[in-house]
């Protein structure tokens, strides 16, 4: 059997014990599930304003602009279940834990993404899919085998993104601890700008949402190429196009970016 094999069947059990873990306080289960939902309200709300009061946002169909945001939430919530323990990594870090991670055999990022299972993801997904399912009903596009498949994997692409932007954060916190807080500045910008057109943004903020900090490849990119906006979006088009490759490529380069810095890490005192 290869070392791939067992390395996935170690992960499959560890996160079978960890969600069986977690079922034994059902109380406390089912209040980080709703938790999770709670925590998108926003999301919802912002949604219902816009298909009771609007007709549009930035010359796109209000039908259209709902995709941004579910697109985001859905992305969001995968990476919550896949990979959302890179969150936290600048706590652990200042509490020790990564010091003893040290000492086992398997890789840090490994046991940092099996040390518990994230069971709010349950309510994010939850309610990413549902504002998924109110957006594809609304939804005028034809979707053709071609466009689910790029649906698809722009959600893995932004999921990956997202995870990528978080690693470099935790790649960060190995050398400055305190660099934790920019995991929540980061979080911060992704909810308050991840789902709107960013055309509707001054164009110095768009700019820096693309460019300085990518957030417009995780949905804004993804949903004007799918809903016919990708032309008018003030990147090239095949820019816009390749967002999932984005997310790959910058996902590869984060997790260099954390190898790198692990090897350079001397403890939490220095």
């Amino acid at each position: 059997m290869s070392s791939t094999v067992k390395a996935v069947r170690i992960m499959w059990r560890i996160t079978a014990l960890n969600f069986r873990a977690q079922l034994e306080y059902r109380t406390e289960f089912l209040l980080m599930v709703a938790i999770g939902a709670i925590w998108q309200v926003s999301v919802l709300v912002f949604a219902t304003v816009l298909l009771a009061r609007f007709s549009g946002m930035g010359g796109w169909d209000s039908s259209d602009v709902l995709m941004i945001p579910a697109m985001r939430l859905l992305a969001h919530g995968l990476f919550v279940l896949f990979l959302g323990r890179t969150h936290g990594i600048g706590r652990q870090i200042q509490e020790g834990q990564i010091d003893t991670y040290l000492l086992r055999p398997m890789p840090v990022h490994r046991q940092v993404q099996l040390a518990f299972f994230p069971t709010n993801a349950i309510g994010d997904l939850t309610v990413a899919v549902g504002l998924m399912a109110g957006a594809l009903s609304r939804s005028h596009i034809d979707w053709t085998a071609g466009r689910i498949a790029y649906l698809v994997v722009c959600l893995l692409g932004g999921m990956l993104l997202e995870a990528a932007l978080f690693t470099v954060v935790a790649s960060a916190s190995l050398r400055f601890p305190a660099a934790d807080y920019w995991g929540r500045w980061l979080e911060e910008l992704l909810g308050t700008f991840g789902s709107y057109p960013l055309n509707v943004l001054p164009r110095a903020v768009g700019g820096f949402l693309t460019f300085g900090l990518p957030l417009a490849f995780v949905a804004y990119f993804p949903a004007a190429v799918l809903t016919g906006h990708g032309h008018d979006t003030g990147v090239p088009y095949w820019l816009a196009a390749v967002s999932p490759l984005l997310g790959v490529v910058a996902y590869l380069a984060a997790r260099g970016l954390w190898r790198w810095s692990l090897g350079h890490y001397t403890g939490v005192n220095g």
